[in-house]
């Protein structure tokens, strides 16, 4: 095995990657595949965290388009992706995995609360972290909450897998075939051209903090081979 270019990382899952072709609920057979990435991780040494959103099973904008209170539609949003969390921590455990749930919102019969120094500490000791409940605030989003842990925690890396897609383009690959590749981008080439990897927040606090993002496909073998520095995806700094 090479040399790890990454030693502590986050790897954010959207809540549809969970979902599988389905397009809602929890895939089983996505949980296993990303157990078992994850283990491959644990094994190479790789620190590893994970936020998690909830587009599976609630969606806040839509709700609050048609007319919900847009902070109560935020907050069960972060309920689920709570849901996801815990099914995460499961499938992780079935692999033998070391896991704990940390929430931005307490619910102590269930998971941790989120404390900083706890959660590396956790990692420290080969632990890997579930990041749930978003930022515990509502307008911001899990892609902010991935770059506000990944700060927190001093991870050297986001790696964002996505379930449709297998790197950023210029316009939805799967509806336009002649959509443009990027392999390499700047956050403020991703902030001028409105590409949409992440909202406007997430990318700021990423690029402020010096914070890589590798946007790839959730498949096997996959969140390895970015650690590792392969180039797949793309690399955005």
């Amino acid at each position: 095995m090479g040399t790890l270019k990454f030693k502590r990382v986050i790897l954010k899952l959207s809540g549809e990657a969970l979902a599988g072709k389905a397009g809602f609920g929890i895939d089983p057979d996505v949980l296993v595949c990303i157990a078992e990435q994850v283990e491959d991780l644990q094994n190479a040494g790789v620190q590893t965290s994970i936020v998690v959103g909830g587009g599976n099973i609630w969606r806040g904008a839509p709700a609050s388009a048609r007319g919900m209170d847009r902070a109560t539609a935020d907050y069960m949003g972060m309920l689920a992706t709570v849901i996801n969390a815990l099914a995460l921590q499961d499938a992780l455990e079935q692999h033998n995995i070391l896991t704990r749930v940390q929430t931005a919102i307490e619910m102590r019969q269930v998971a941790e609360p989120y404390i900083r120094r706890r959660a590396i500490r956790h990692l420290e000791k080969g632990r890997v972290v579930i990041f749930a409940g978003g930022t515990g605030n509502p307008y911001f989003s899990t892609d902010t909450a991935a770059a506000l842990r990944a700060a927190e925690i001093e991870a050297e890396a986001i790696l964002l897998a996505k379930g449709k897609v297998d790197a950023v383009y210029d316009d939805d690959p799967v509806t336009n075939p002649m959509a443009k590749k990027f392999h390499e981008l700047t956050y403020m080439e991703v902030l001028n051209k409105g590409l949409g990897v992440m909202d406007s927040t997430a990318a700021s606090l990423c690029m402020d903090n010096s914070i890589p993002l590798i946007v790839f496909k959730l498949k096997s073998g996959n969140v390895l081979k970015v650690v590792m520095g392969e180039k797949i995806g793309t690399f955005i700094s």
